[in-house]
């Protein structure tokens, strides 16, 4: 399926690296088996006159971030999480720890669908369900090898990568990009990053979603605010939506 293929960069495997727009990670979805009730929406801007374009609500993010802008809203609290060892059904969330290089946007949009609504949109039985499945069992350490291994996960993301809007570029080029996964499950919020050490837990929301204020406080504000005082950089937000989800 996959037009390109992996390559050995530095002694691991290593993807070319995902665009973070709508029709990319939606082609990725269909790639993955992801039963069909999801939409992907370009969250422009944080203004509520743009945000009022976004259907909601939205219990997902998707989150594209340049290194400058990263590292400024997450070098400080990297190293204050500590090395998660979780497993298990009784998990609150599904982590996953990354080893593919330039895979962060694979990772991100796993993180979304493993942990979104309890995986309701992965079909059952479906490859992607028995990997959801065997990871469950698995301890960090061994789930980042089963992902690592996969060619379904690899042929997946190569082929949704070769769709982007510009050029694909050469896994062995450097990717100065870094994607994170933003979830509301069971009224908290969870920051999903597998170059981290775990889970990060944000914070509590009973009400509203993660597009409403306190919502981008958990989430996105972080970065808003590095860029902002960066004065430039790049960075990306889309936001994950259900069939139903409505413009208010």
């Amino acid at each position: 399926m996959a037009p390109f293929t992996a390559q050995i960069v530095d002694g691991r495997k290593t993807f070319i690296p995902l665009e973070n727009n709508p029709d990319v990670l939606a082609h990725l979805c269909e790639n993955l088996g992801v039963v069909p009730g999801l939409s992907f929406h370009d969250v422009l801007s944080v203004s509520p006159d743009m945000l009022a374009w976004v259907p909601r609500p939205i219990h997902a993010l998707v989150l594209l971030a340049d290194r400058p802008i990263y590292n400024a809203a997450r070098s400080h609290v990297e190293q204050m999480i500590p090395v998660y060892h979780g497993s298990g059904p009784d998990e609150p969330v599904i982590w996953m720890k990354q080893t593919i290089g330039h895979a962060c946007g694979l990772m991100a949009l796993l993180h979304c669908l493993l942990n979104y609504e309890g995986g309701k949109y992965i079909a059952a039985e479906s490859e992607l369900d028995r990997l959801r499945k065997q990871a469950i069992t698995l301890g960090p350490d061994e789930r980042a090898d089963l992902l690592y291994k996969s060619e379904f996960l690899e042929n997946a993301h190569m082929e949704a990568a070769s769709r982007g809007s510009s050029s694909a570029p050469s896994p062995a080029d450097d990717n100065y990009h870094h994607f994170i996964g933003f979830v509301q499950k069971d009224g908290q919020v969870w920051e999903l990053n597998g170059g981290l050490n775990g889970p990060l837990l944000r914070g509590s929301l009973k009400e509203g979603d993660l597009l409403s204020k306190k919502g981008l406080a958990l989430t996105v504000q972080d970065f808003l605010d590095a860029a902002a005082k960066g004065g430039h950089g790049e960075m990306s937000i889309v936001a994950v939506a259900e069939e139903d989800a409505q413009l208010l």
